[in-house]
């Protein structure tokens, strides 16, 4: 035997023995199991390099830790609720309320989310709208600043923001800023300078430890949420930068939906940033301050529970409630979403709400920005196509909106989009809402929507092409890695 043939020998055992050491003990979702074995097998040496950057399982990490968490009150609030729906003696503010107790329940068991009735809410579906609020906001802080989103560019309004915030610091509040390093890959250090020297704290989160090489590559936090004096807090699909405002060519207008709240709620995001925020600090961590967590200045009358979702979770949460929501549907579903690469769970169970009669509308994209996700959108969306499912392609741009609404009456908000990458390998934060003027106005938006866009019938579908119908196939062998 030839050198050659004796290495190409050892480099397959070597790669059968990996998948069946590494992928089978960490007891990833099947499909998942069966697209890296066909990219270890196929791509021996490369395929192993792809495993150990966008591979590994987290859901045996302990990332987050917050030993003052106890003080803020969540543990006990949350076993008040659950105590009481089991003995029938919660008291919920609506109906619709009362509808979702199932769902409310999950989330509280599942996640550790408490039931908030006393929010007000109001949503954004336009950049300049949502900017526009957040910079006055910021301008009014008294006390402190915390911001965490996905992506920050070093443009215009990434700039306009960072001022603000160097402003606020020199002005004595205190401003922290979280960003993930793989989605803000365009920002340098220098970026943060002056706000830094202005008293401002900022973090990355899973940083690369080696230059050009990060082994938790795959696993990005794709939160983007922000709370300013405790009081008020943002949550959506909104980044920071300028083609948010629909200023980018390639994309035309941005459509996308946030949320500002106020109310008990803002704790929960507040939490969670601080369970972030202390994940990727080294020496900076934030220790409990009751001022971090304030009566809220305004009551209103909107119940909502914040859920979080991650690849170190022991369940995909936002994916859970999405599919007891679907589930709970009785009339109709309104699901906008750029992705929809479903797993089969989820697309089971919103196939069998076609099948039951229920009017369920999707709306995604008429452009790719991952052109691997697009093609898989397409394949997944003609299952639904065939089961009765009215789909829109968006025609105003690139709508960039993460959410669903069912039978009028509960809805959810959030960055978690409707494929396996959101709801298995990022981590993520939805506001599930329970009131019917929400879900309303989330729905009148859909309505709006849909004049700006097209239908696609399955007798469209059908007729694509066979350059199309390959793509698809490509994309949806691979998309459970996607």
């Amino acid at each position: 035997m030839s050198i050659t043939s004796f290495l190409l020998s050892l480099i397959l055992v070597l790669n059968i023995l990996f998948a069946i050491v590494v992928i089978f003990r960490e007891r990833r979702d099947v499909s998942s199991t069966w697209a890296w074995l066909l990219v270890l097998i196929l791509i021996p040496v490369l395929g192993f390099i792809m495993y150990l950057l966008l591979g590994q399982n987290l859901s045996r990490s302990r990332l987050f830790t917050w030993e003052d968490k106890q003080k803020i009150g969540i543990e006990q609030t949350i076993e008040r609720q659950l105590d009481e729906m089991r003995s029938g003696t919660f008291e919920f503010s609506d109906e619709h309320e009362q509808a979702s107790q199932e769902l409310i329940y999950m989330h509280l068991l599942g996640n550790e989310a408490p039931l908030t009735q006393d929010n007000i809410v109001e949503i954004y579906t336009d950049g300049h709208q949502k900017f526009e609020s957040l910079l006055d906001d910021i301008k009014k802080a008294q006390h402190h600043i915390h911001l965490q989103y996905y992506i920050i560019k070093r443009d215009a309004l990434g700039k306009r923001i960072r001022d603000a915030l160097i402003e606020k610091a020199k002005a004595g509040v205190k401003v922290r800023v979280l960003y993930d390093e793989l989605g803000s890959r365009g920002l340098t250090r220098r970026f943060f300078t002056k706000l830094r020297e202005s008293g401002g704290e900022v973090e990355v989160f899973f940083p690369s430890r080696l230059p050009l090489i990060n082994l938790r590559l795959n696993y990005r936090n794709h939160r983007k949420i922000v709370i300013i004096d405790g009081k008020v807090g943002y949550i959506g699909g909104f980044n920071i930068g300028d083609e948010y405002l629909g200023l980018n060519p390639r994309f035309g207008y941005w459509r996308d939906t946030h949320l500002r709240i106020q109310g008990n709620s803002v704790h929960a995001i507040q939490t969670r940033f601080i369970l972030d925020w202390n994940q990727a600090s080294y020496s900076n961590d934030i220790e409990y301050d009751p001022v971090l967590f304030p009566k809220p200045d305004r009551e209103g009358k909107i119940g909502l529970q914040i859920v979080t979702s991650g690849p170190d979770s022991e369940w995909s949460q936002i994916k859970n409630g999405y599919i007891k929501m679907i589930s709970l549907a009785k009339k109709s579903i309104y699901i906008q979403t750029p992705y929809f690469i479903p797993d089969a769970s989820l697309l089971d169970t919103i196939r069998i709400a076609c099948l039951s009669g229920v009017d369920v509308k999707i709306m995604i994209p008429n452009k790719p920005d991952h052109i691997f996700v697009y093609w898989a959108t397409l394949s997944y969306i003609g299952e639904l196509l065939k089961a009765g499912a009215h789909v829109y392609i968006y025609d105003n741009g690139f709508i960039h909106a993460k959410s669903i609404v069912v039978d009028n009456q509960i809805s959810s908000v959030g960055t978690a989009n409707f494929d396996i990458r959101s709801l298995n390998l990022n981590f993520e934060i939805n506001a599930f809402i329970y009131d019917a003027n929400i879900a309303e106005k989330l729905n009148g938006a859909f309505e709006e929507d849909i004049k700006l866009s097209r239908i696609l019938t399955w007798e469209h579908y059908q007729n694509r092409s066979k350059w199309i119908r390959f793509k698809e196939s490509i994309s949806r062998l691979l998309s459970p890695i996607l």
